[in-house]
């Protein structure tokens, strides 16, 4: 309301401002035509300026804004993968009850298209996981989670992160993953019903975390080759990748 009444005070403001000066004009050079012709014209002028400034002007700015705050987050992104979601992604698919229906589709190649990475993303949108909390070592994820709840957090507070929902939905997938394991006391004594429960929230975390590596794999493949060099020699899907160059 104080910001509305703000803008209204300035507008008034501006208006006898214009008021006031066509007024000296008047009682100095009398000229009412004068003032009339440049009246008309710079009204007739508006609907112009309105289009050159507020619809293009504005239209260039915030293309050039959107590019530096999606390349500021691909960075952010970048360091995730780096620091967590690499690991993170090798440690769930080891609960994962079906690996083969996953790691035949993300064996990612040079020759992959963007078209390729688009139809696999399609792919594991809709993938039904099938989540064993006893396929794999749930203290030791645990640890690791523990561990990377600082970087985590502070990932949930970079600002850029409102212009990407599904990395933030990711995120919020992983520090909950990491709260629920954090709260059990021995999760080799898990009820039926409580690895039931730990195996949604593995689910959830692995499915979002492979469609934001398939996006982040595009990224690179178009922009930094080199970095994704590196990211296919560590595939944590392909068994034969490897990070030393033979």
């Amino acid at each position: 309301m104080k910001k509305l009444n703000w803008r209204v005070k300035l507008g008034i403001g501006l208006v006898l401002l214009s008021v006031v000066l066509y007024s000296v004009h008047w009682l100095f050079f009398r000229d009412l035509h004068h003032i009339l012709i440049y009246l008309v014209g710079d009204i007739a002028f508006l609907p112009l300026d309105v289009l050159i400034v507020t619809l293009i002007l504005h239209a260039v700015l915030n293309a050039h804004e959107k590019r530096s705050l999606l390349q500021k987050m691909n960075m952010v992104i970048g360091a995730f993968f780096s620091e967590v979601g690499t690991k993170l992604l090798k440690d769930l698919s080891a609960f994962d009850a079906e690996p083969g229906r996953v790691v035949c589709g993300l064996v990612v190649t040079p020759q992959w298209s963007n078209d390729d990475f688009r139809k696999a993303r399609a792919q594991f949108r809709s993938h039904d996981y099938k989540m064993e909390c006893s396929r794999s070592d749930l203290e030791a994820l645990k640890a690791f989670l523990t561990r990377e709840r600082t970087f985590l957090l502070g990932l949930l507070q970079n600002p850029n992160l409102l212009e990407h929902g599904t990395f933030t939905d990711l995120l919020w997938a992983v520090t909950h993953l990491a709260e629920e394991l954090a709260c059990r006391r021995d999760l080799r004594r898990l009820t039926d019903a409580d690895a039931a429960h730990l195996a949604g929230d593995l689910k959830r975390a692995y499915g979002l975390l492979i469609g934001e590596w398939l996006d982040y794999m595009r990224h690179l493949k178009s922009s930094y080759p080199y970095l994704f060099s590196l990211a296919l020699r560590t595939n944590p899907f392909d068994a034969n990748a490897c990070a030393e160059v033979s």
